[in-house]
């Protein structure tokens, strides 16, 4: 094999590969023994049908071409090896010249890894707003322990929004009972939309033992798309009270005596969320002037099928909830060519980034260790609902187990360039990874 390496971009290369017939006999073989294993000649048992027979039944030409596809990315893996490039995602391949006893001529465009020099981290710095937790944030977190534990109280008075009611429905179309058209002394909060189209409308201002009609249009079973008659009768209503926010109500609601106590402790809580939050920022702040300074470019090749894996993932999760591509636009106000646009710029931002940290990971060699990987594979089992065991069986049958175990190296040189750079809040305090490390000791005290 013979081969020459052509510069085209900084993160891209074309490849010019000539394969002399003689080294493509191999392949050749392998392409007879497999289509011989796929046909059925009369006289001749499976498997051991001579290739005069194959040529004659199926044709030099697809057997040629089988050969050629098998033998393209062992070629490019050779002229890779030989030029030491160092490639990132798919070749796209063009075969130039190819005949019968001739040499197979092809060229094969990868994206490559460019060469990046890594920006002096501990000159990097960066300040994101200190935490600050408001009074109003605590009463917010207050009236969710209300709500949850409100009480329900009969009362003697119309109804209202925001009041529950015990009710009656039954529904007609041209006087005749819908089927499954009748419910009885189902509960209902007033003005929550729950049930049918009309009926927190005509519910407001109906007491106890009172009723009224109304028309709504049926979505599902045999009159579906119909007007039907809806007769409502409502049987109680009831008050939502929420407890008084005193003492009485901290003991209910929490394993505190005071209320003072209760908030304290709300507050802390949500002062470890906010600081987990505010080491993010740091960290995409950090990355976002280090990719900067390092004016690293994008590979084009990786980026579109970077754009393409995600647009997929995003139509596939838009079906799921019985929705179209189309219909998304629409609510979003955006053209598809908008949504490219966004979808490239993030891949762009996210691709120089992972290039970034295998850079910055090669540098200062950075290991992943047995335990760390597996550590990986069963937290992202646990979120696929999997057991460990099958989901790293199908990361290997998909050949993406080489990403996960990338992904978790890049963690780790990430890890060590928020130990290297400077990080502060707006007052002044610097910021450091130890102050998620005891978020997640704790957050793991409490799982085992």
């Amino acid at each position: 094999m013979k081969s020459t390496v052509e510069t085209l971009s900084p993160t891209r290369v074309k490849l010019a590969i000539e394969v002399p017939f003689e080294e493509l006999k191999p392949s050749l073989q392998k392409a007879y023994r497999e289509i011989g294993a796929q046909v059925q000649v009369p006289g001749f048992r499976k498997g051991k049908v001579p290739a005069a027979v194959i040529d004659q039944r199926v044709g030099r030409g697809a057997v040629l071409n089988e050969a050629v596809q098998e033998a393209i990315p062992q070629q490019i893996l050779a002229a890779v090896q030989e030029h030491e490039v160092k490639t990132l995602g798919r070749p796209e391949v063009e075969i130039t010249e190819f005949a019968d006893n001739a040499p197979l001529k092809f060229t094969a465009e990868v994206d490559v890894r460019p060469e990046i020099t890594i920006p002096d981290l501990a000159g990097i710095s960066v300040e994101v707003p200190a935490v600050e937790i408001g009074d109003s944030e605590i009463d917010e977190q207050i009236n969710g322990l209300r709500e949850r534990f409100a009480t329900l109280k009969t009362v003697e008075r119309a109804a209202a929004e925001g009041d529950y009611v015990q009710l009656d429905l039954n529904a007609t179309v041209d006087g005749e009972d819908v089927p499954g058209g009748s419910a009885t002394n189902i509960s209902h909060e007033v003005g929550s939309k729950q049930l049918l189209p009309g009926l927190d409308e005509v519910l407001v201002g109906l007491s106890a033992g009172e009723e009224a009609t109304f028309t709504t249009q049926l979505v599902g079973g045999d009159f579906a798309g119909r007007d039907a008659e809806v007769k409502v009768v409502v049987r109680t209503v009831k008050d939502k009270q929420l407890p008084e926010v005193d003492e009485e109500f901290a003991q209910l609601a929490s394993e505190f005596d005071t209320l003072e106590e209760l908030r304290d402790d709300l507050r802390t809580r949500l002062t470890k969320v906010k600081k987990v939050e505010q080491i993010y920022a740091a960290r995409d702040e950090a990355l976002k002037q280090l990719v900067e300074a390092a004016a690293i470019p994008a590979p084009e090749g990786v980026v579109k099928d970077e754009v393409e894996g995600r647009k997929q993932a995003m139509t596939d999760q838009l079906e799921r909830i019985g929705a179209s591509l189309a219909d998304y636009l629409a609510s979003e106000e955006k053209t598809e060519e908008q949504i490219d646009q966004e979808l490239t710029e993030a891949a762009q931002e996210g691709v120089r980034i992972q290039l970034l940290l295998d850079t910055i990971a090669d540098a200062e060699d950075v290991q992943v260790t047995d335990d760390e990987f597996g550590h990986e594979i069963v937290h992202r089992a646990q979120r696929a609902q999997m057991q460990p065991q099958q989901y790293y069986d199908q990361l290997v049958r998909s050949g993406a187990a080489a990403a996960v175990f990338g992904d978790v190296r890049r963690g780790k040189a990430l890890a060590s360039v928020m130990e290297q750079v400077t990080m502060k809040d707006s007052e002044g305090n610097t910021l450091s990874l130890d102050d998620l490390r005891t978020e997640e000791d704790e957050h793991a005290g409490h799982n085992h």
